[in-house]
């Protein structure tokens, strides 16, 4: 997507902030979006405290929201293989592109890093451990 389409598709839409990042890091985080069709934008800084360093918020529809958990799970597998942190022998579980909403009989909704729908222990999802509570 270019800024142009960007600007027009957002124009009337509701936004909600996704991530609150230092400007380069919320600008790279914009580019993968709309590499994957996703309209973003960077908003203004976040925090204008004294003291405080400079964050700045990304920008994105509701609606988006499930192909944004999506693609930042995929960011986060790609950078763990890259780092050799995933333990040998382990498949990570991705998280559908549109998570199902929880039901009764399916019991929890799913982890948003490693797709777990188990009960949190200690507030943390079961299996990776992402403190979620």
């Amino acid at each position: 997507m270019t800024p142009d389409e960007v600007q027009r598709t957002l124009a009337d839409s509701e936004l909600v902030p996704c991530a609150e990042l230092s400007l380069a890091d919320a600008r790279r985080m914009v580019e993968g979006f709309l590499d994957a069709d996703v309209p973003a934008l960077v908003h203004r800084e976040a925090c204008g405290k004294v003291g405080c360093s400079p964050k700045f918020q990304v920008l994105v529809r509701p609606e988006d929201g499930p192909r944004v958990a999506a693609l930042l799970q995929q960011g986060w597998l790609e950078t763990v293989r890259r780092e050799g942190l995933m333990p040998e022998g382990v498949a990570p579980r991705l998280m559908p592109s549109a998570p199902a909403e929880a039901t009764e009989e399916e019991g929890e909704p799913p982890c948003p890093a490693c797709g777990t729908a188990a009960a949190l222990v200690a507030g943390a999802c079961s299996d990776c451990g992402l403190q979620l509570e």
